[in-house]
């Protein structure tokens, strides 16, 4: 073969292959630029997707009608909705970014959101721009890992029905009182002489005089519980004391009622150990639940029953029972007995117990409640019932 011909040979072959491997890569290099189209097609709908997302969370936060932050671990501000901006007096976007110290001007809030971090939750109360800004509930949740939400609830107007309900019993019941004292004396007053005259005074109108101090009584008592309620409900200040010894206090407090379970004709017994643990409470507070559970349990036992005051120790807690044998609690009314002004029947009561106010029970609840406590009713029905309510031993005083 002529050496010119076969160089033109390998040279057309050699061509060929190079059009064949251009050929190659520019379908190879046509196929990563699709996919890479692709991926970026992909990834910006990806990014569309989240952008979407973000913006209506961000505009369902905007729409609450509850304050929303999220804070991080620092306590910093991450995300604030427009309510939350509202509610503490900012300009739009001006929370991002703060402490919770700058932004409510009350370290209250921080030891709450901390305390949420570290527990899971937590709920506190605080007024923004000052003591005559707007009341927020604040309750705080933790995020894994991640700081906490901070919800804020606007509750100004909550509290000011409640300071007028307040203001509006307190006015009343002082109002009340001065006459009612005034009555309640001058039908004692009648009692005592129409005893003395004897029979100079018809039967009949001596029964009447009985009946109008009775009811002036009712009335004194309803007047004077309605007060009572109105100052705890109002978070009215406890005067805390270490070292309660709760026997001594129950022991003392049934004793005043010593002498209306004996008119009643029903006996008073109290157990309570020498060695009780000491509490930490408001000893007067204390005492007045103590009197409500015994004149309860009085005005509901047969004459000639008995009324047993008890105390002691259970799992960590001092427990103080009032046990009677009178007409008891059905299993209906067990979980409303201790709301205001809730009477099992009213008819039956006033026919077995001389009626009552509503109130008594309802202050025991705000009372042991407020120390931290729980009470509580066992009952069967025409067999009697106990009411218990057990307080926490505060661990520097367990050993005293």
């Amino acid at each position: 073969m002529d050496p010119a011909v076969g160089l033109a040979v390998i040279l057309g072959v050699a061509a060929v292959i190079a059009i064949v491997i251009a050929v190659r890569r520019d379908r190879e290099l046509g196929q990563a630029r699709a996919t890479i189209e692709r991926l970026r097609r992909d990834d910006s709908d990806k990014a569309m997707l989240a952008a979407q997302r973000a913006a209506e969370e961000a505009a369902f936060r905007d729409a609450l009608d509850s304050g929303l932050l999220r804070v991080d671990p620092t306590l910093r501000i991450g995300e604030a909705n427009a309510r939350a901006h509202t509610l503490l007096g900012r300009a739009a976007g001006r929370l991002v970014g703060r402490s919770l110290i700058e932004a409510f001007i009350d370290p209250g809030v921080e030891a709450l959101a901390r305390t949420a971090i570290e527990t899971g939750s937590a709920t506190g109360e605080t007024r923004s721009a000052g003591p005559d800004g707007p009341a927020l509930i604040v309750r705080a949740r933790r995020v894994a890992n991640d700081g906490a939400w901070l919800v804020l609830d606007d509750v100004s107007e909550l509290r000011r029905l409640q300071r007028i309900r307040a203001e509006f019993i307190d006015n009343l019941s002082h109002e009340l009182r001065t006459p009612l004292t005034t009555v309640s004396l001058l039908a004692e007053t009648l009692q005592r002489e129409a005893e003395s005259v004897g029979d100079a005074i018809p039967a009949k109108m001596r029964d009447r005089i009985g009946k109008i101090e009775v009811e002036t009584g009712h009335l004194v008592q309803m007047v004077n519980e309605l007060l009572d309620l109105s100052r705890i409900e109002g978070g009215g200040t406890l005067h805390l004391t270490d070292g309660i010894d709760m026997a001594r206090l129950a022991a003392d407090a049934t004793e005043r009622l010593r002498l209306f379970a004996e008119r009643q004709g029903v006996t008073l017994v109290v157990e309570t150990p020498a060695d009780l643990p000491r509490i930490r409470g408001d000893a007067s507070r204390l005492g007045q639940v103590v009197v409500n559970l015994v004149h309860n349990a009085v005005k509901f036992s047969p004459d000639g029953g008995d009324v047993t005051v008890r105390t002691y120790v259970h799992d960590g807690e001092v427990v103080t029972a009032v046990a009677d044998h009178g007409i008891g609690v059905p299993a209906a009314a067990r979980d409303r007995i201790f709301e205001r002004f809730y009477k099992v029947d009213r008819a039956r009561l006033r026919a077995e117990a001389g009626g009552g106010t509503g109130l008594g029970l309802a202050i025991a609840r705000h009372v042991v409640e407020q120390h931290g406590g729980r009470i509580w009713v066992e009952s069967e029905e025409g067999e009697g019932a106990t009411f218990s309510f057990a307080l926490p031993i505060a661990p520097q005083l367990a050993t005293r």
